[in-house]
């Protein structure tokens, strides 16, 4: 079957790539980020005057998946972790030795079993969301290599310990685990992630052959949700798509504004819609939002591309900043341990900050907070309360006191704070609980602070693009001063830190934080 994108292509150059924008340096010797863009040709897109009406997609039809995306992978993981013991075990037992669980050496080889397989698995992305949608063979060689490097681990770990070799027995632990796992993977959970929700919301730019049959391409697959689509200027539907057509491309500003879109396929013909797709490229750029552009240009009936992985759907795919899934799992590992430690260790402070807020002021004591998240998604942010219960309310009698730039509301003696609030905000203990939400994948350890829907709305198209990445607990703006620095340079610094992502990046920060909160500098 061919892709989507060699239907209805008339023969024409490919793209040109967009030339990318260098802002002139900002102040305070920050690096060079991107500036808010000019604005577009009248050619280009623009944002439509009257409110557009979105029309919410039809319900699909049959039934509807139970699990969450992402269940069968965290399922697989479980078990996987469950083998590498069992196999350990059995081995030893093979081999006619007898299991000594009363030795501590014992468990400690265990536990680096299941530590080392935990972050060589993530490491090679094993346990990634779309692991399914990998070939079976890329599979198996990922197993391979997983239970190569473990038995090294496990048998270099034992020679440093200098454990009898009887204690954990290695000699039959790769040919028990080697098919167990990979027998699993292949028939069970494969299978189980298809019948998952959608990962990712996709919009659609075209109404023709080649948009619809997107649709039906990602619909039969089940891994993307199409919530709408736009139609191009000079385009009418050869059939109706198989969701709700929101407008037409000059509306993509502001379907990008007031609705979360994972992913933008613009589905165009270079010949016919060449300035509208350019233009369509721009503004997704502008957002940080990722997007695909169909890979054929030409009808082909015997070529084939040499790589097949690059454009498995027809379409080449483009983000705003480096992809690095390998580094991303493991941020995301260091997420959900960290965080779960974090809140084993500090539960004494927690139940005790709990009790001051109950006890202090009249309210609740978890403030939660509607916050913007990864491309637009809202969540709620959970904070200790350190306001009095009617703060909301409040704030638009004392907006024309604000010291903060911008949209954002900074008040450095703000009447709302009650006295415990006043301490805890001072030292950041009221973001404690946010833990929870980095724990449920909401948020990261390190990423920029998510915003309010009422500052997102304020936003400029280029201040967007800080929510092409999941938001954090602490980032450069926690680390400079806080809020003693202007809104303009603290949406340059939150582009820095996109721009120049890495976990040694991270790190760094985490390690910067720390003394920050202890000192409770640039904090009100």
């Amino acid at each position: 079957m061919r892709p989507a994108s060699q239907v209805d292509v008339t023969s024409s150059e490919p793209p040109t790539t967009p030339s990318q924008t260098r802002a002139d340096t900002p102040p305070n010797g920050l690096a060079p980020a991107e500036t808010p863009p000019p604005m577009l040709s009248a050619g280009a897109l623009t944002t439509t005057e009257k409110p557009l009406a979105v029309v919410s997609p039809k319900a699909p039809e049959g039934p509807v998946s139970r699990f969450a995306p992402g269940f069968a992978a965290k399922m697989n993981m479980v078990a996987d972790l469950a083998l590498v013991v069992a196999a350990l075990l059995i081995s030893t037992t093979m081999m006619g030795h007898d299991l000594h669980l009363e030795r501590t050496d014992v468990w400690v080889l265990l536990g680096v079993g299941v530590v080392s397989w935990l972050v060589v698995g993530t490491a090679l992305c094993l346990y990634d969301v779309r692991f399914a949608d990998r070939e079976r063979l890329d599979d198996l060689a990922l197993i391979s290599i997983q239970v190569m490097v473990v038995t090294v681990v496990l048998f270099l770990t034992r020679l440093v310990m200098g454990t009898e070799s009887w204690i954990v027995a290695l000699s039959l632990f790769p040919p028990l685990l080697w098919p167990s796992v990979a027998l699993l993977r292949l028939n069970f959970f494969r299978k189980l992630s298809v019948q998952e929700q959608p990962l990712d919301e996709v919009l659609i730019i075209g109404v023709g052959a080649m948009g619809r049959l997107t649709g039906e391409d990602l619909g039969s697959k089940n891994r993307r949700k199409v919530i709408g689509y736009l139609g191009f200027s000079n385009e009418s539907a050869s059939a109706t798509p198989p969701a709700p057509v929101l407008g037409s491309v000059k509306d993509l500003e502001h379907i990008l504004c007031t609705v979360p879109v994972d992913e933008v396929y613009i589905a165009g013909n270079m010949m016919k819609h060449s300035a509208e797709m350019q233009a369509a490229v721009k503004l997704c750029e502008n957002f940080g939002i990722p997007f695909a552009l169909p890979a054929y240009h030409f009808r082909f009936d015997r070529a084939r591309p040499v790589d097949d992985h690059a454009v498995s759907d027809g379409y080449l795919h483009f983000m705003t900043h480096a992809f690095q899934p390998h580094q991303m799992a493991l941020k995301r590992l260091f997420d959900i341990v960290s965080s779960a430690a974090a809140l084993a260790v500090l539960s004494p402070l927690l139940i005790g900050v709990a009790l001051a807020v109950k006890f202090t002021s009249r309210g609740p004591i978890f403030f939660k907070q509607k916050r913007v998240g990864l491309h637009g998604k809202p969540f709620h942010m959970l904070k200790f309360r350190s306001m009095v219960v009617n703060a909301e309310e409040l704030k638009a009698k004392l907006e024309a006191l604000n010291e903060q730039t911008g949209p954002v509301f900074k008040m450095k003696n703000d009447p709302r704070i009650t006295r415990v609030g006043r301490f805890i905000r001072k030292y950041s203990i009221d973001e404690l609980p946010q833990l929870i939400n980095v724990l449920r994948g909401e948020m990261s350890v390190v990423g920029p602070r998510p915003p309010i829907p009422s500052e997102v709305e304020k936003y400029a198209a280029w201040q967007r693009r800080r929510l092409s990445v999941r938001p954090g607990l602490t980032c450069i703006w926690q680390v400079s001063g806080r809020n003693q620095i202007s809104f303009e340079d603290w949406m340059y610094l939150d582009m820095q830190y996109i721009d120049h992502w890495s976990l040694k990046n991270d790190i760094n920060l985490i390690l910067k934080t720390v003394p920050v909160v202890i000192t409770g500098s640039g904090a009100s």
